[in-house]
């Protein structure tokens, strides 16, 4: 039995905003740092999505409102075969909400944590997949800065598709970022380069070292280096230059070659665009075109008759979950008669930041855009950036001090 109670359909007028009543919550499939991950069926196309709601007061409070809101202004402007893409946000009191591609196959952790073995044509075809994300990104501007195993989901047929742009970066022309951001083991030695006047920066490179470390990890079951959160700057770039990399005897000279490429230490040297993996011999037999369409049949097909996650995610959802989304409709009816018209008393500070989210919250219906797109005649219909003075995942239209906690 899933989250969800209710099996009443409804019809979404095109007038209408999509909101939480349009969808039956079917059951919770994941968590992470910013909020928690069901399956939903959205109740008039009967399409099936993911859904991930993000608990408004607990944002605010971690100071992580910001972050949010840059991953809605950039995947708006997304939409490819190797993405995980955007369709929907809206929000209540409680939450905010977004909807998006659903892909059944679970992520490569899970899958590493299983023992898979990953063959060498299966890794070659997902590095083939995730370069033509890399490279539709770079078109963007867009540094993903998160690359790893747990953000490359697997849809049913396993092809791989990137997702979790809540730390990428939008650097401008010819400019580079300089924040510092990333999952340690996965982060490439210019992001641990001193602070020494100003910091060099680092570009779209830093992506391709680590799709590296998952090729590497992917194979071998273990990353090249070893790391950990708490593992210091120094001692990390000590370790790059320090550590031979291990490469199984059993690996083709050719994919040995390309993990190289992709894990060299000097960034003028790395293999870092899709032109240079496209000249390599290793990849001379590819069809760029049969990748791209999704026509060569991945060699791993993860499980269909099960769900490819961790099952106590929904067990922690029904029973741990002190605000379960299934009981939310009767939540904020006893909420409403509770205190009528009134919102629960909080700190001012805190009330103000939370009107905040609630004013400058992103509303987003790709459904929407693609009929206005088929209904006008030749002419292009985009998304119009809220924002567009983005630089290195900085917006100068959204002031920091109003999400940020005191």
């Amino acid at each position: 039995m899933g989250l969800g109670q209710s099996s009443k359909s409804a019809v979404t007028e095109d007038t209408e905003e999509v909101n939480f009543d349009h969808f039956q919550i079917l059951r919770a499939i994941g968590k992470g740092s910013f909020g928690k991950v069901c399956i939903v069926q959205k109740k008039d196309t009967k399409k099936m999505y993911a859904m991930k709601y993000m608990n408004k007061l607990k944002c605010v409070e971690r100071n992580e409102v910001r972050n949010v809101f840059k991953e809605l202004q950039i995947m708006q402007n997304l939409e490819h075969p190797f993405l995980v893409n955007f369709w929907y946000s809206f929000q209540d009191e409680e939450d905010m909400f977004m909807v998006v591609d659903l892909l059944l196959g679970g992520d490569l952790r899970y899958h590493l944590q299983q023992n898979v073995h990953f063959s060498e044509s299966t890794v070659k075809l997902y590095i083939c997949e995730i370069a033509l994300a890399l490279h539709y990104l770079r078109g963007k501007r867009i540094i993903h800065r998160d690359i790893k195993p747990d953000n490359i989901l697997l849809d049913e047929h396993g092809h791989a598709h990137l997702t979790d742009f809540n730390i990428a970066a939008v650097v401008k022309e010819d400019l580079k970022a300089t924040s510092i951001a990333g999952t340690k083991p996965y982060m490439a030695p210019e992001l641990f380069q001193p602070f020494e006047g100003t910091h060099p920066g680092y570009s779209f490179a830093v992506d391709w070292w680590s799709l590296g470390i998952t090729a590497y990890e992917l194979l071998r079951g273990q990353r090249p280096y070893v790391m950990r959160s708490s593992t210091l700057a120094n001692e990390i770039l000590q370790a790059f230059h320090t550590v031979h990399i291990s490469y199984p005897a059993t690996w083709s000279t050719e994919i040995k070659s390309l993990i190289r490429k992709l894990l060299c230490i000097d960034v003028e040297r790395r293999l870092s665009s899709l032109s240079e993996l496209q000249d390599l011999d290793y990849l001379s037999d590819v069809n760029w075109d049969s990748v791209l369409n999704k026509q060569i049949p991945p060699g791993f097909i993860p499980n269909r008759r099960r769900l490819n996650c961790d099952p106590t995610f929904e067990l922690e959802e029904m029973i741990l979950e002190s605000k379960p989304l299934h009981k939310k409709k009767k939540r904020l009816a006893r909420k409403t008669r509770e205190h009528g018209s009134e919102s629960s008393p909080q700190n001012g500070q805190l009330q103000q930041r939370l009107e905040n989210v609630q004013r400058d919250f992103i509303i987003f219906n790709r459904e929407k855009l693609k009929r206005a797109k088929e209904d006008t005649e030749g002419n292009d219909v985009t998304v119009k950036e809220k924002y567009e003075d983005i630089e290195d995942g900085q917006n100068n239209n959204i002031d920091p001090a109003a999400y940020v906690s005191g």
